[in-house]
């Protein structure tokens, strides 16, 4: 089987998009499938091409335009011209409003199957947006198969469209790679925080990853680590780094405002290295304010650490309170306090939820059942590799 992928964002791109599609496409490359990648980059100039490839994979970067039309006509020639080519016999893309639409119209327009998976984004903030939901409602009124990777999301498309059939295919984590390490070793595989200073084997450490912004809690999670760190010096890790623009300012605001705060900001880390970056971490914060199902929890709960959420998007059909970890109000500094306390203070409950939040992965998010869930996808629709 041929299967074109559409994404916004693919390795090395950072954020949770690029990371699951890059998944994707390993995992259907792993089938026997040859999967082709078109995704636009900054990195190129306007509409030039470059083609990569390895291992089964062909990825086409081309310049984004500045105008967001260009850059989707672009898209859609490119696959046009790809498929008189070599014919695909799926069109897959990931995130619903320019790489969905452009697969869907691009599979009605060739006789192609598309699928389109929503992940996050485009059901909770695009829909809102006038000049982008036009395409999200063609991308799921019109597309052949819809996928999310949470059961709340799947809820917000059928309630734009009350017809459609969507399949929740979950996030899977690799859990030969995403496992603890002992203290010691990981602290020796942190590269990057050798040049910002170590981390002691007995530093009390509170760990996030990703690209932090207002979404994701950052003012909550900078408000109860200044509480958390009052009472008992402790580390903030943010495994990746700040948004720019007002994020950005945001916290170096509370860095004025709160001098004796002890933040590590690692920067791109590699995912091979990031077990060692979460092995460090004491407990993992996931405050967002919204969500889809976060790479970041996941691959946390994998390296078995006691995991603290808000009950947004996927979270909270992740995580169980006081079962495989901690769930608090979206929004509270207190709870967020509390609950880090709680675990930081509590050795024994911090061992028994990050034990507990590593079966959960091993149990129902695996990249068997992610690979699985999408063949019986193109299975249903009769398509044959």
């Amino acid at each position: 089987m041929k299967i074109a992928f559409l994404t916004e964002k693919y390795t090395p791109d950072i954020g949770g998009l690029a990371i699951s599609s890059e998944r994707f496409v390993r995992l259907q490359s792993s089938a026997g499938h040859r999967v082709h990648v078109f995704a636009p980059t900054l990195n190129l100039a306007a509409s030039e091409r470059r083609t990569l490839a390895s291992g089964g994979v062909n990825v086409t970067r081309y310049g984004a335009h500045k105008r967001v039309d260009d850059t989707l006509v672009d898209w859609f020639e490119l696959l046009v011209e790809e498929h008189h080519r070599e014919p695909f016999d799926v069109i897959h893309a990931y995130f619903l409003t320019q790489a969905g639409f452009v697969a869907t119209y691009a599979g009605k327009y060739l006789r192609v199957p598309s699928v389109v998976s929503a992940r996050g984004n485009d059901l909770e903030r695009a829909i809102f947006d006038p000049a982008r939901a036009a395409h999200v409602l063609f991308s799921l009124q019109h597309a052949d198969a819809v996928t999310t990777n949470a059961n709340e999301l799947a809820r917000k498309a059928r309630a734009l469209m009350p017809d459609i059939e969507v399949t929740v295919i979950p996030n899977g984590i690799d859990t030969n790679h995403f496992q603890p390490l002992p203290r010691n070793k990981a602290l020796a595989e942190s590269l990057s925080l050798r040049k910002q200073g170590e981390i002691e084997t007995t530093t009390r450490v509170v760990g996030f990853a990703g690209e932090l912004r207002i979404k994701k809690g950052l003012r909550p999670l900078l408000g109860a680590y200044a509480k958390v760190d009052q009472r008992n010096p402790t580390v903030l890790l943010i495994v990746g780094d700040v948004r720019a623009g007002e994020d950005k300012q945001i916290l170096e605001d509370f860095k004025l405002s709160y001098p004796r705060g002890q933040i590590r900001i690692t920067g791109f880390v590699s995912p091979t290295d990031l077990p060692a970056y979460y092995s460090l971490m004491d407990v993992f914060v996931q405050p967002s304010l919204r969500d889809g199902l976060p790479n970041a929890l996941l691959e946390a709960m994998a390296c078995q650490r006691a995991v603290i959420g808000t009950p947004v998007g996927g979270i909270a059909e992740v995580v169980e309170d006081c079962e495989n970890g901690r769930l608090v109000a979206t929004n509270s500094v207190d709870q967020l306090a509390l609950a880090i306390d709680e675990l930081l203070t509590n050795e024994d409950l911090r061992k028994k939820l990050g034990s507990a939040a590593r079966q959960t992965i091993m149990d129902k998010f695996t990249l068997r059942a992610e690979l699985d869930a999408n063949l019986n996808i193109y299975e249903r629709l009769r398509i044959r590799s």
